[in-house]
């Protein structure tokens, strides 16, 4: 299997120690399904062109050129050489400006994580701060351009290597008050709140990533499965919302169906270890009668 292929390389430095890293993309959506788009009429897949939009003629790639729009129709061109002035010089080097507590920074400012591994003659540095924040319990804060952008990127311990977490800047992040500004003060009642506590006490787990399913995905495979074998799909009916006045009622009901689901877990444990006990006292018995036999 071919080794994946370093999206950046550079270097780590965090006081007067510095380390060569790569970094390599921690995600990827390209095992998903993906479309074409076709003309319907004779099957064949269709291109994208761009067209003026008072003229409506195809304007060629060397013809076109990026403007931002000051307003009524008004832009200012700004040409290729003028963006590339505008990004940052880069030494391709984290700098580490601090260390902080591993669950300082809300993780609505997580963006991408990227894995960040040695390289050669770099490993020594590399496992010091590496094990150095696993035994202080701490995550480094980096800036270096990524990308075309000076990025903020959060530094963790990850197996054996680092991973890297580039943040969203503070402008995009929206406000939280602006999303729950609307939801009402509701004060629930105690028996809810009982059942609810009961509920989640019972559910309680681990999170495995490998029993998470992307159903979307499944479904479009499925859906892509009937239509070349020509059978029809079977849609998948959405689950009811519960209403307000059904709530407690849908409390109520869950806590019960647990407490049963619970009690036969307990008596199927209980008759395995009766089974088990009689199984024992014959096989006592059967060995008492070959001694007293002998």
């Amino acid at each position: 299997m071919a080794s994946p292929r370093a999206h950046w390389k550079g270097h780590i430095r965090f006081g007067e120690v510095t380390c060569p890293v790569a970094l390599f993309t921690a995600t990827s959506s390209s095992e998903r399904i993906s479309f074409n788009i076709l003309n319907r009429k004779t099957g064949n897949r269709v291109r994208r062109v761009f067209v003026d939009s008072e003229t409506g003629d195809v304007v060629e790639h060397h013809a076109q050129v990026k403007g931002y729009e000051t307003g009524n129709g008004r832009y200012v061109v700004l040409e290729p050489d003028e963006i590339a002035s505008a990004v940052p010089d880069s030494d391709k080097t984290f700098s580490i400006t601090a260390f902080i507590p591993c669950d300082e920074i809300d993780d609505v400012y997580f963006d991408k994580p990227y894995y960040l591994a040695p390289q050669e003659m770099g490993e020594e540095a590399f496992a010091l701060l590496r094990d150095g924040m696993k035994e202080a319990r701490v995550a480094a804060i980096a800036s270096t351009v990524l990308f075309r952008r000076l990025r903020t990127v959060l530094i963790r311990p990850h197996g054996d290597g680092l991973i890297g977490t580039t943040l969203n800047f503070d402008y995009e992040v929206r406000s939280a008050d602006e999303a729950f500004e609307d939801t009402a003060d509701i004060k629930i009642d105690k028996e809810m709140l009982d059942l609810a506590s009961h509920i989640i006490g019972t559910k309680k787990g681990s999170y495995d990533p490998s029993k998470s399913d992307d159903r979307y995905e499944e479904a479009l495979a499925e859906l892509v499965k009937a239509k070349i074998e020509g059978k029809p799909f079977k849609k998948i009916t959405p689950p009811k919302a519960s209403k307000p006045g059904d709530l407690l009622q849908a409390l109520r009901d869950s806590a019960g169906a647990l407490q049963k689901k619970t009690t036969k877990r307990k008596s199927a444990n209980s008759n395995t270890t009766r089974k088990a006990a009689a199984r024992s006292g014959k096989s006592n018995s059967a060995a008492a009668s070959r001694r007293k036999a002998g």
